[in-house]
């Protein structure tokens, strides 16, 4: 076999480990990456069941208890969160905004704001 043949055989392993370095390296950097990713994401609420503990699903409800709306704001709470800026009380404004409002609640004070929230 030439002297040719060999360097270049030599610089194909090379390359060839060289590519498996870089492939693994990519592979773990993408594992540990998605495992962080699960790690430090929080599951996001499901404001329907909470809905349908808390008011029987009925985004309009208002039943004369000091609560309001699907997911039964007091107006302090209502207020605090932004709500206003849809309805004077959550039973006026629209699912979406409820729930928008509910998101900064949740931020604000934790998920323990709804009763059926803390059950689950």
């Amino acid at each position: 076999m030439s002297r040719y043949c060999k360097e270049r055989r030599r610089r194909s392993k090379m390359g060839q480990l060289l590519a498996a370095a870089v492939l693994l390296t990519v592979t773990l950097l993408d594992v540990s990456g998605a495992h962080a990713a699960a790690v430090h994401s929080k599951p996001t609420p499901d404001w329907n069941a909470i809905a349908r503990c808390e008011s029987g699903g009925n985004w309009k409800a208002n039943t004369g208890n000091g609560h309001y709306g699907g997911l039964q704001f007091t107006r302090s709470s209502w207020n605090a969160a932004g709500g206003r800026r849809y309805a004077r009380r959550a039973d006026l404004a629209t699912k979406a905004e409820q729930i928008a409002t509910a998101r900064r609640l949740a931020k604000m004070q934790g998920m323990g704001a709804w009763t059926c929230a803390r059950r689950r």
